[in-house]
């Protein structure tokens, strides 16, 4: 719970397969597709997404406590408000049990303002003598070592092993900073300067707040430090390479390249003990911020971490702390007018701690039996699709196809919700400890990671609760899973049109699914296992079509002067323009199945499909969260994932009659076919 609150997010569903009854309208517009979102005045090959939904941009207002607007954002607001409802329910139900009475505690804990602002900065005092407590720098490796403190310079915690993902394997990565990513520390201009002028404010704010000496001076320290490590760490499209940040290691080796950390000491503080091997990432930035521990005084680093606990945990504490975070992190950082409303973030609270309990009530309440039967004859579909595009694959060599086929046959999709929750019998909540139910929550997820260590990896696992709006592929485990709360339109509608089911949620899937043969996805065999399975030959052709996606990408401008990174995005990009090509491949199977697609308010069926695919897509989003996504996130801006896809797939052009001269248009020879 140390990045604010765990993210809502999204997630697969089915499609419409079985006919809607007569009664049944979609949500959106006549059958599917909101047509008044479109500007006419845009040509299609001009710019496809003002096209299809420029009068909804020009007419949207970004609401004050949102960076952004969209298809996701409403869906999020959607799983919110029925979150809420399921959580404040529990209060008024004496048959609650007492999981369920531990999501009313931790809520009823976040509501209490009353209790929270005349509490002040005493809660922070325990974890503040803690640190005053540590004499040296073994003391300060038990710090880092505790779910409870932030460790700068490295971060230590489990994964599946590359080389058998059936076991886990320890970890070692470059540490977390205050600020989002290393560039705010090191770009320079008068944005990147305004925003550390703040976050020195902030800073010194806080600490004041906390009754901590020298409030100017710490912060200044905070800052020289966090910048120091920020010059060593990886840029975020660096960490994307897999292939140099899993370095199998000994304690032994790695106590080698970085041995002004105790490895040892840390690792037994952590509850692993002797791991007899590691994987290793950022080699260099961890040999370098390793170094640190013994140049910075330990004083100076006690000041870091207290300051650093404070900072991390201001959401928690009294409305001084809480406006102060969100004046930066929200309004500097973000250009966020407004701090949502106390309910919203509560509920984010206990989707963070109590998720998979919560997710439990809205499976429930949410997601009926049949969606889940829908889905997986929809995925059966898109792995049909990807087989018929792997096999078409000329570029592909007879080997590399063989072992593609074997993988895309091991697929494991998850749909809806695990098949077993989380117990939280050990979590303890207090109503009267919002700072200590935090902590707690931190504690457990790794106290329920320790246990799970020593056995075989459980493939049941997931990594987003059931009310999270996303999906996502893990490479290790070479599974899809899509949560419940995207069971909704535009993503899905039982009652639309078949052509929008594709153009959405097929799309999503097919994006999935593209990762297992993403730049980096790729790289891992059908088990899981970090194996080159691919020709030579082929790795080359597969290459160097990426590297002209990336390159594509690369002149993509959103904010003046700042371009997305082709690099860092690829992954994404990729799969976005193998999830389109997967998604239309299954439209015109069912099409096949089913008959030529009439035509709809003078659309063809393909047509509606790409429409369906930019309304997905729809977004405005604030300054700020432009400029955060551009710096550390892997996903481009959602416009950009509507042009810069549809202008490299060929039935687009077809569909809406691109010519040479429109502003999307890209030669034949240009244009990236990966499948």
């Amino acid at each position: 719970m140390r990045n604010e609150f765990k993210t809502l997010a999204l997630a697969g569903v089915a499609l419409g397969l079985v006919a809607a009854t007569p009664l049944a309208r979609p949500e959106l517009g006549a059958w599917g597709v909101d047509l008044t979102a479109r500007d006419m005045a845009v040509k299609p090959g001009d710019d496809f997404a003002k096209f299809a939904n420029g009068t909804w941009q020009a007419k949207t207002e970004i609401a004050p406590d949102r960076t952004r607007a969209g298809a996701f954002i409403a869906l999020q607001d959607r799983a919110e408000a029925d979150v809420r409802a399921i959580v404040e329910g529990i209060a008024t139900n004496p048959g609650a049990t007492p999981a369920e009475r531990k999501i009313s505690d931790l809520y009823a804990s976040w509501m209490d303002e009353a209790s929270i602002d005349a509490a002040g900065a005493k809660p922070l005092a325990p974890y503040l003598a803690t640190i005053a407590a540590v004499k040296d720098r073994a003391g300060l490796i038990r710090l880092f070592a505790s779910a409870d403190y932030a460790a700068p310079t490295a971060a230590i915690g489990l994964r599946p092993d590359i080389d058998d993902p059936t076991h886990y394997a320890v970890s070692v990565r470059q540490g977390t900073l205050g600020l989002p990513g290393r560039d705010y520390y090191l770009e320079k201009g008068e944005k990147f300067d305004a925003i550390r002028a703040a976050y020195r404010a902030y800073l010194t704010q806080i600490a004041t707040l906390a009754g901590l000496s020298d409030a100017g001076g710490r912060a200044d320290r905070m800052i020289a430090l966090e910048t120091r490590i920020a010059t060593d760490q990886w840029a975020p499209a660096q960490r994307r390479d897999v292939t140099k940040t899993t370095n199998r290691m000994t304690v032994a080796e790695l106590t080698a390249l970085a041995p002004r950390a105790d490895w040892a000491l840390w690792l037994q503080a952590k509850g692993l003990g002797a791991p007899a091997r590691l994987i290793v990432g950022e080699k260099s930035a961890i040999a370098a911020s390793t170094k640190l521990l013994e140049e910075v005084p330990i004083d100076q680093w006690k000041d870091y971490v207290a300051l650093r606990f404070v900072s991390d945990h201001a959401q928690y504490l009294s409305r001084p702390f809480d406006d102060a975070r969100f004046a930066f992190f929200g309004k500097a950082l973000a250009d966020q007018p407004r701090q949502r409303d106390r309910w919203k973030r509560g509920v984010a609270l206990v989707n963070g701690a109590l998720g998979e309990e919560v997710g439990r009530l809205y499976v429930a309440k949410h997601f009926p039996p049949e969606a889940e039967r829908q889905m997986a004859e929809l995925i059966s579909d898109l792995r049909a699709a990807y087989g018929e595009l792997i096999a078409k694959a000329s570029w592909m060599d007879e080997p590399t196809r063989k072992e593609a086929l074997v993988k895309l046959a091991a697929f494991d999709p998850r749909i809806g919700h695990p098949a077993t929750y989380i117990d939280y019998s050990d979590l303890k909540i207090e109503r009267g400890d919002l700072l200590g139910n935090a902590i707690r929550s931190d504690r457990f997820d790794w106290a329920l990671q320790l246990k799970r260590f020593p056995k075989p990896v459980d493939r049941s696992l997931w990594s987003m609760t059931p009310q999270t709006v996303n999906a996502y592929y893990s490479p290790p485990m070479n599974q899809i899973t899509f949560p419940a709360a995207i069971l909704r339109p535009p993503f899905f509608d039982p009652a639309a049109d078949p052509a929008v089911n594709y153009g959405a949620i097929a799309v999503v899937i097919g994006h999935e699914m593209g990762h297992g043969f993403d730049d980096q996805g790729r790289q891992y065999d059908a088990s899981g296992k970090l194996r080159d399975w691919w020709t030579k030959e082929s790795a080359a052709s597969y290459t160097g079509r990426a590297d002209r996606l990336a390159a594509q990408y690369d002149r993509y401008e959103p904010l003046p002067g700042l371009h997305v990174n082709g690099r860092l995005t690829l992954g994404e990009n990729l799969g976005d323009l193998g999830g389109i090509q997967a998604g239309y491949t299954a439209y015109q199977r069912y099409l096949a199945r089913h008959g030529k697609a009439r035509t709809i308010d003078g659309l063809t069926g393909d047509q509606r499909f790409f429409m369906a695919y930019a309304q997905v897509w729809r977004a405005k989003a604030r300054d700020g969260f432009l400029r955060n996504q551009v710096l550390t996130d892997p996903h481009s801006p959602e416009s950009i994932r509507i042009n810069g896809i549809v202008r490299n797939f060929d039935p687009w052009y077809a569909a809406f009659g691109v010519k040479p001269g429109d502003l999307l248009y890209l030669a034949p020879a240009e244009r990236v076919r990966v499948w």
